[in-house]
């Protein structure tokens, strides 16, 4: 079995633990399934797709590590994750800030798989066009999902609050937005030059 068959394996298996682990751990089965819905969104679809449109490998070790943040997330809701408590304590926060790293993740991590997707389909090549647009992406992503916060609430009321998350903060979907857009910068500032190597194997740059 050739490196790149396994590939397509491993990551198929740490997505399936991912989901099976979370699943079971979780407190709200319901409210678990609107945290995780990404992953349950997205997996089907690059499994389907390995084969006419394989993604880097390091598009694949970050989506990883995005689903294990989002399905943390899901086992405890965003608000009562361990991490950000403790996170409270050590910096004095005034909340739980595990969901601010669930959207900066949002963004930098959205951020590379855009880039992958525009570079490899479209005329478009590294410069400051590719580099707006990634980010315009990854903003309208984050809007989106805040969207999909409020569409819960309309549906489900008071039983969508631990989805939402907000604790009490009437800005939260505005920082959401903007922590998202600063992790598709961050991502883009960083880790450009890594990924223009693992593009190499697929197009010409």
């Amino acid at each position: 079995m050739t490196e790149n068959s396994k590939y397509p394996i491993l990551f198929s298996l740490c997505t399936t633990i991912i989901i099976i682990g979370s699943f079971l751990l979780t407190r709200d089965r319901f409210t678990w399934v609107l945290e995780v819905f990404p992953i349950l969104l997205g997996f089907p679809i690059l499994f389907f797709t390995y084969k006419k449109f394989p993604l880097t490998k390091l598009v694949y070790v970050l989506l990883i590590i995005h689903f294990t943040i989002l399905a943390v997330g899901g086992i405890y809701t965003y608000a009562e994750v361990p991490l950000g408590f403790w996170m409270q304590e050590w910096f004095n926060f005034s909340r739980n800030h595990y969901d601010r790293i669930g959207h900066f993740a949002q963004g930098f991590i959205p951020a590379i798989l855009a880039r992958e997707i525009l570079i490899r389909t479209s005329p478009l090549r590294p410069g400051k066009w590719l580099f707006f647009l990634v980010v315009c992406v990854c903003l309208a992503i984050s809007a989106f999902y805040e969207f999909i916060e409020w569409w819960a609430v309309l549906v489900q009321g008071s039983s969508a609050e631990a989805f939402l998350g907000t604790q009490g903060d009437v800005w939260d979907a505005h920082w959401d937005m903007l922590f998202a857009m600063t992790g598709a910068i961050v991502a883009l500032l960083t880790l450009s030059k890594l990924h223009n190597k693992f593009l190499k194997k697929f197009i010409q740059l």
